[in-house]
């Protein structure tokens, strides 16, 4: 790709078939990991770095010879608080991490998601793609904000695959998927799927409604509970007007509370 940093940030930002999928580090530890994982991503054209909460704050300086040449990408790289605000815009968001059992999440492998991610960009879809800390990896309150949990073929008797070495793989996933054709059969979100905002604020919403009803009960398995909620409704990639009509249906049902049964 010719030209400028700056100009392969514009490209590939930019077009008609919408932008490539958004790099974000929850949490990272080391400036240094952040910069790698930076030049990794320019290396094979992506560009949007996203930081969520990083422990050294940000900017880090340690970040910047690592990246070599991609100090652009570190530059216009965002910070948010949360996970769920970095998503917050996106409508297909996949985890990199090891298969979660306790989490009804459909796992693809690298063969197929390069593939996947290229058909929801040509469709305007904007995607994601989130990377836990060094140390202890994504949490389950973070994955479940995803539709796919992405697992490399690691050997298991050595699994510890640097930060910056597994954005790297995926970037590489991500370039050698350009022209393939999309696996033959995975669920791919609407073109006008919801955003990650409004489908966390329909789950708060139901939450809310739920906790109200003492629906929540035992109170130490809530948050197991409204994950195992949460999880169909994510895979079932929901669009905006779904969205609108099922909070639609929460307010109606929480209206009608004492009523009483229709006879």
């Amino acid at each position: 790709m010719g030209g400028t940093v700056k100009d392969q940030l514009g490209r590939v930002h930019g077009g008609k078939e919408g932008r490539a999928p958004a790099v974000i580090l929850v949490t990272p530890q080391l400036g240094e990991n952040i910069g790698a994982a930076a030049r990794a991503m320019l290396n094979f054209g992506l560009t949007e770095l996203r930081l969520v909460a990083p422990r050294d704050g940000w900017p880090n300086p340690a970040a910047e010879a690592p990246a070599a040449g991609a100090i652009d990408v570190l530059r216009d790289a965002k910070v948010f608080e949360t996970t769920k605000e970095a998503v917050a815009d996106l409508s297909f968001v996949l985890a990199a991490t090891a298969r979660r059992r306790e989490l009804a999440i459909p796992v693809i492998g690298t063969e197929d998601v390069g593939a996947m991610l290229h058909a929801h960009q040509a469709q305007g879809t904007r995607c994601g793609i989130l990377f836990g800390p060094e140390k202890a990896g994504l949490k389950n309150s973070d994955v479940v904000l995803c539709n796919h949990i992405l697992t490399y073929p690691i050997n298991p008797a050595f699994h510890s695959l640097n930060l910056a070495q597994a954005v790297g793989v995926f970037a590489y996933i991500w370039k050698s998927a350009e022209g393939a054709a999309p696996p033959p059969a995975f669920d791919m979100a609407p073109a006008d799927a919801a955003s990650r905002e409004d489908l966390v604020r329909m789950f708060e919403h139901l939450d809310d409604e739920l906790e109200d009803s003492g629906f929540y009960y035992p109170a130490d398995k809530r948050t197991l509970m409204s994950r195992n909620i949460r999880a169909p409704f994510t895979r079932a990639n929901m669009t905006e007007q779904e969205v609108r009509t099922f909070r639609g249906v929460i307010k109606a049902l929480a209206k009608g509370r004492g009523r009483g049964r229709r006879k």
